[in-house]
């Protein structure tokens, strides 16, 4: 039984309740913040000190002090504790290090309320975040906290939402852009322009396999040799894009394993393109993958020896100095030019070092800002101090070929319309499951493609058929062949040289078999047939 305990302190007279925990072992009743309450009367302090040895007794009593602990220490033995996919951990550490534990982290765990997790919240959606960036925020903040119950920290999860409050007003505002996607025709063109910005073949084989099979962008760059087969792509693991840059080699998402059945005229591309480039195995995971990096990789930082800033720091000049040195040595004073030569040749700087390679992988942002977006909107994205402007292509051969270099404007004849305003590599995915739905393919077969599970009742009584996976290979051929159609009728050649064959041997079949049923038709007028 509780009990009440007379204390004097600077404010006079008080009382403080008193409750068994344990045998030898007693409690004083606290705030949520571990702080002694301090009672004005005796029968107050008793009947507190009774409701917290009721819970002792009841199993539901809490020790205020393990509240204490500030959510910086609870939140780094929470992630040491994770075992989860490494994409995953790394999308838990950012929202941490970066958003979370800068506003709580010295907050003691058990101080921190609803409100000011809503408050937060507010703030940051203020701030000009995504809804949804802010909700995954948020969402992982819950996570710890849903643990911290667990161990019996705190006795409930104040990230948890409140249902009840009403509408929350502005909740239209909330809404992401409409999802966009495209067409056969569409991918064909942008496909075309894609290989025109980076100036191969690569990138028009990579967006019509995307559009084509719907794989998700990890799985296409890490799509490797030996899983392109004959009328199939295996998707057995993926590349995921680290914060730090470095691409992990892990399984698909939701180990997503599966098999892909592709068009005839997609496998022979696939296959085409791996005989053309001829791809080695590459040095961050000596495995060989279909698909390259389009630009040069940046290798100074990495590049042994001395750097163009070292010369100058050494000779006590500007690294435009030591350029004018190497470039226009007429330029300078002989005073200079000796000092700087003789940096040139202490620190044995190589002026270019090795050349340059190209990257083993695409990085996602790089791809889709300076090659997808431009080909799929005409534009180039914002860049400071630049905004976002029109790619400027010289109008033959059609559709243009973009202009690059000072005053490329000036030079330019014209510049791209937008095919697909707002798509974005992804959005093939959305792209090619709009097309299945469109035609009625079986959801089986759907769900097979992209990898999805279906753990309905009609998921697991529906099975994929011959009959099938034959329809949906005509009727994506048929797609296939019709955009090449179009493509041909707006002009019959490209300077992309793959698309330019492929036009090339679509424009032959189609007057051989225009002749064919002319002869048919003289036949059937002369009674020959």
């Amino acid at each position: 039984m509780g009990y009440a305990e007379k204390r004097t302190g600077k404010d006079g007279v008080y009382y403080r309740g008193r409750y068994k925990i344990s045998p030898g072992r007693y409690g004083t009743v606290a705030d949520a913040n571990g702080r002694t309450i301090r009672f004005s009367t005796k029968r107050k302090a008793e009947e507190s000190a009774n409701d917290e040895e009721a819970k002792v007794r009841a199993g539901s009593w809490r020790d205020p002090a393990t509240g204490q602990t500030p959510l910086i220490d609870y939140a780094s033995r929470w992630y040491a504790a994770q075992d989860l996919a490494l994409s995953t951990m790394e999308s838990y550490k950012t929202n941490l290090e970066v958003h979370i534990l800068p506003q709580f982290g010295d907050t003691a765990i058990g101080a921190i309320s609803a409100f000011d997790i809503a408050e937060w919240e507010k703030e940051q959606r203020a701030a000009g975040y995504a809804p949804s960036t802010v909700n995954s925020w948020r969402g992982t903040l819950h996570l710890v906290l849903a643990d911290a119950v667990e161990d019996e920290v705190i006795p409930s999860n104040p990230a948890s939402r409140r249902r009840g409050r009403g509408k929350r007003a502005g909740r239209s505002s909330d809404r992401g852009p409409e999802k966009v996607f495209t067409n056969a025709l569409g991918a064909l063109l942008i496909a075309e322009r894609a290989a025109l910005l980076s100036g191969r073949d690569d990138e028009f084989v990579a967006v019509v396999t995307k559009f084509y099979t719907g794989v998700r962008w990890g799985e296409l760059v890490g799509l490797e040799t030996e899983h392109t087969r004959l009328r199939s792509i295996r998707i057995e693991w993926q590349l995921y894009e680290l914060s730090t840059g470095v691409l992990h080699r892990c399984p698909p998402k939701d180990d997503s394993y599966r098999d892909i059945d592709v068009p005839a005229f997609l496998s022979r591309l696939l296959s085409d393109h791996i005989a053309r480039t001829g791809p080695t195995p590459c040095a961050c995971h000596g495995r060989t993958y279909v698909f390259s990096g389009a630009h040069q990789e940046n290798r100074v930082a990495k590049r042994p020896g001395a750097k163009l800033a070292d010369v100058a720091r050494r000779a006590g000049v500007s690294t435009g100095t030591v350029s004018n040195v190497l470039n226009h040595p007429e330029r300078l004073a002989e005073e200079t030019r000796v000092r700087v030569e003789q940096a040139i040749a202490e620190l044995g700087f190589v002026r270019g070092g090795r050349e340059r390679e190209t990257a083993p992988h695409w990085r996602r942002n790089g791809y889709a800002a300076w090659l997808f977006q431009p080909a799929a909107t005409g534009f180039y994205p914002k860049k400071a101090p630049y905004d976002a402007r029109p790619v400027p292509v010289l109008a033959e051969p059609w559709p243009g070929v973009p202009v690059r270099g000072r005053n490329a404007p000036g030079r330019a004849d014209a510049c791209w319309t937008p095919i697909a305003k707002g798509l974005t590599p992804h959005g093939l995915r959305h792209s090619h499951k709009t097309s299945l739905v469109e035609k009625g393919i079986p959801k089986p077969l759907q769900d097979e493609r992209f990898g999805h599970m279906d753990g309905t009742v009609q998921g697991r009584y529906s099975h994929v058929t011959e009959d099938m996976r034959a329809r949906l290979l005509a009727e994506l051929t048929a797609d296939w062949e019709t955009a090449l159609d179009e493509r041909i009728a707006m002009n019959p050649r490209s300077p992309v040289a793959v698309l330019d064959e492929l036009l090339q041997a679509r424009a032959r079949r189609v007057s051989e078999q225009s002749r064919e049923q002319s002869r048919g038709r003289v036949r059937r007028t002369l009674g020959l047939a």
